[in-house]
């Protein structure tokens, strides 16, 4: 089975070469058939560069020229991913490294899941060591989706995802929001095919400060959940 291991990176160059040199030294020590994919959302910086100087085996890049935001370069990765499984987690590795085997070998025990959302909700030391601002954000969003969404997991904004092939192609093939709430979107598409999701708990062990905007990524969230069910509503009434 080959597994392949996704990063989104946006203006990373002070901390990619150390991620990459650490995913592939973990990747290798753990899996025999594997591939990792940096996708570039627009950086404006050289962290595309500072990681193909480092010609690590199995890395691969993929990118655009203009950013877009998060959700379009995780879609990108995802669509250009060769492996069985595919998982995403953040170019800081917040989750480390010991959880991409953990996700891995969860979705190996359970054949039928298409799908696993990391959340911190259900780990005991999920929400440890966050500051008090990056912790409202986060509850915040969840409490959002789940008031206009209709939100079933527990955690759709856990940046660490893993997906079976070729349902998680179909699906990222058909997903429209590049913003935060593309995890909405995606968990919603999978739940209307009636694929199954499980969840596996994750917790932060390398943190850092939050790129969010609590008030206008919030209301730009609202406005990407207004679309999305719109989207999802029109494309149900033409099946």
């Amino acid at each position: 089975m080959k597994y392949s291991l996704c990063i989104p990176m946006y203006n990373e160059s002070s901390i990619i070469a150390q991620t990459a040199e650490t995913l592939s030294s973990y990747m290798e020590n753990n899996f025999t058939n594997y591939e990792i994919i940096f996708s570039d959302d627009g950086s404006l910086d050289n962290s595309k560069d500072i990681v193909a100087s480092l010609e690590l085996p199995h890395v691969r890049i993929v990118s655009y020229e203009k950013n877009a935001g998060k959700g379009k370069a995780v879609r990108n990765a995802i669509l250009n991913a060769q492996g069985e499984i595919v998982m995403f987690t953040d170019a800081d590795l917040a989750f480390g490294t010991a959880v991409i085997k953990d996700v891995f070998e969860a979705m190996e025990k359970d054949p039928d899941a298409k799908m696993l959302v990391g959340s911190r909700a259900i780990h005991p030391a999920g929400y440890a060591g966050y500051t008090f601002i990056r912790k409202l954000a986060s509850k915040t969003y969840l409490k959002v989706l789940k008031v206009f969404g209709g939100l079933k997991v527990s955690d759709s904004q856990c940046g660490c995802k893993a997906f079976r092939f070729p349902e998680g192609k179909e699906v990222f093939s058909q997903c429209l929001i590049n913003g935060f709430a593309f995890d909405f979107e995606v968990i919603l598409r999978m739940d209307q095919k009636k694929y199954k999701i499980i969840e596996h708990p994750v917790n932060i062990v390398n943190h850092r400060e939050s790129k969010v905007n609590i008030i206008k990524d919030t209301f730009k969230m609202l406005k990407d959940i207004m679309r999305i069910k719109k989207q999802l509503r029109k494309e149900s009434k033409a099946t």
